[in-house]
């Protein structure tokens, strides 16, 4: 019997370094699919926000070309709010749920690769 011990004790002592390894390594998995995530937002928000600042003077400028064809300038703002009312009407009651699988489903990918 006492020659199964010092078998035994290798065993468990590896075993433990196993498990220390995966836990080590599921860690770092983590931290990179993290940071992959992230890195992925930054970059999208950036983007997002040079396009949202670009798309408000391109608005701005429009409403205005609009106003001096109506000769009044307030007709072409209620054009442009009534044009992005209507495409705004479009996605949330027809294109809501596709957007959100999409996005959902490219979240859960992210995660998953």
């Amino acid at each position: 019997m006492e020659n199964d011990t010092p078998l035994i004790e290798p065993i468990f002592e590896k075993i433990e370094q196993f498990g220390k390894t995966s836990l080590t390594l599921y860690k770092y998995k983590a931290i990179d699919k993290s940071a992959d995530i992230l890195s992925s937002f930054i970059s999208r928000f950036s983007f997002l926000l040079v396009f949202s600042l670009f798309l408000i003077f391109a608005n701005i400028g429009l409403a205005i070309w609009l106003g001096t064809l109506f000769a009044s300038l307030y007709i072409g703002f209620l054009c442009v709010a009534a044009f992005y009312g209507f495409i705004g009407f479009i996605l949330y009651f027809l294109l809501h749920n596709w957007i959100k699988r999409k996005v959902s489903n490219s979240i859960i990918l992210k995660m998953i690769n």
